[in-house]
């Protein structure tokens, strides 16, 4: 079931645009996207506060609606992030510091109680396809 909560962050008037053009266009937000990117909200877009609040929402109907379920979540390496930033109790200024490959697999255990991180950013079944 598609979700709309699960799309990627809304980078506004950066959509389309290559780094390069961002760069020149915006250099020192551009340099604050990479050093502080809690502090960043894109123009005319969202900030990852924004993308928090929408993948929260993930997790609580994933918990609401599949409590003794296994469920599978596709999204987009920003809001992969903002899950696991979540679940793993961090701050959003940690944003860079998970690495999420594209068709990587990371895996979390949602209780009631808490959740765990058991496989985070997981490649190991593309090796067959390179």
């Amino acid at each position: 079931m598609p979700l709309e909560d699960l799309n990627d962050v809304h980078y506004g008037n950066w959509e389309w645009l290559t780094h390069d053009e961002v760069r020149v266009r915006w250099p020192d937000l551009h340099a604050r996207w990479f050093s502080a990117p809690h502090l960043v909200r894109f123009p005319d877009g969202e900030s990852l506060q924004d993308l928090t609040a929408r993948m929260s929402n993930v997790l609580r109907l994933a918990l609401e609606r599949h409590r003794d379920e296994t469920v599978v979540v596709v999204g987009h390496s920003s809001g992969n992030r903002a899950l696991l930033l979540q679940t793993l109790d961090q701050l959003l200024s940690a944003y860079w510091r998970l690495g999420q490959d594209p068709c990587s697999v990371s895996e979390i255990e949602l209780r009631g109680d808490g959740a765990t991180v058991h496989r985070l950013n997981e490649t190991a079944h593309l090796a067959a396809l390179s």
